[in-house]
């Protein structure tokens, strides 16, 4: 349980960061907000067309009595919706970064800046960085379908489905909505999603610490727009502690032959010294 406050104090140093730097606070409100009339219109049209949607896709009940199928279909509908408030939780965060991305770009890097050491960039052009972002949002939201589709069946057990299903939901969606907001820092790192993932789940329970509060928070109405700045800036944060620093300068790693000027290897070259922090600095990143 002391890795999960580990998680969830990222979380509110975050949002004491934005809070302390209102002009960032105010510049990434505006992707949230955007973000947030897409998907209210999209629900709005999910809780008034859900009763037609399962009548639709249950013919075989219509002769049922009265009151199998009210409750049948009103549980169903339940389902329906908590499907929707599921996936619109994780979606919502992935479409607001795609959409922000340079807006978030600027807010993690002036994170980095402001708790020093060196700034990550991964040196691609933004609409490199959109087209990655997208693929490895696309590739969580197969994930997630797969982990809601499971759930959702699991929800018709007795008991279980109404107890531990739930739970079980809110801690996926915790760790694949952490999983998006440090996909902002990491990728400047030059880790890929693959990397993201070992690296989450190697710190699952401060990763639960982070994500499910936001996830709980996410459910109220626009809290989601106001809290997305601090949540970045809180994924950043966390990701300075889980990511290895990123290779800089010349691209040289650690333990390997210095590269000539021409970009060989010299045979037999000895490693390069590497560059122990001061005491009382931090890991250079």
């Amino acid at each position: 349980m002391r890795d999960f406050g580990v998680g969830f104090g990222y979380l509110m140093k975050g949002q004491r960061w934005v809070a302390g730097h209102g002009r960032w606070f105010g510049f990434g409100l505006l992707p949230g907000l955007v973000t947030l009339v897409l998907y209210a219109a999209a629900l709005f049209g999910l809780v008034t067309f859900a009763d037609d949607l399962i009548a639709w896709a249950t013919p075989f009940a219509d002769d049922w009595s009265s009151p199998w199928l009210e409750t049948f279909r009103g549980a169903l509908t339940a389902l329906l919706f908590a499907l929707g408030l599921f996936l619109s939780v994780i979606t919502f965060t992935a479409v607001t970064l795609l959409v922000g991305q340079p807006f978030y770009e600027s807010l993690s890097e002036q994170v980095d800046r402001t708790e020093g050491g060196d700034v990550p960039s991964s040196g691609l052009s933004l609409w490199r960085e959109l087209w990655i972002s997208a693929r490895d949002s696309l590739r969580i939201l197969l994930r997630v379908v797969l982990w809601g589709v499971l759930l959702f069946a699991c929800g018709f057990i007795p008991v279980v489905g109404q107890t531990a299903v739930p739970l079980i939901g809110f801690c996926v969606s915790g760790f694949f909505l952490t999983e998006e907001l440090t996909a902002v820092a990491m990728q400047r790192r030059g880790i890929d999603l693959k990397r993201r993932l070992r690296l989450l789940r190697a710190r699952r329970t401060a990763v639960l610490g982070f994500g499910v509060p936001l996830v709980l928070a996410f459910l109220v109405p626009f809290v989601a727009v106001f809290l997305m700045p601090g949540a970045v800036a809180g994924a950043t944060l966390m990701a300075r502690e889980l990511a290895p620093a990123p290779d800089t300068g010349s691209g040289d790693v650690p333990g390997d032959a210095a590269p000539g000027e021409d970009g060989s290897v010299a045979a037999g070259a000895a490693p390069p010294p590497v560059a122990w922090p001061e005491p009382g600095q931090g890991p250079r990143r």
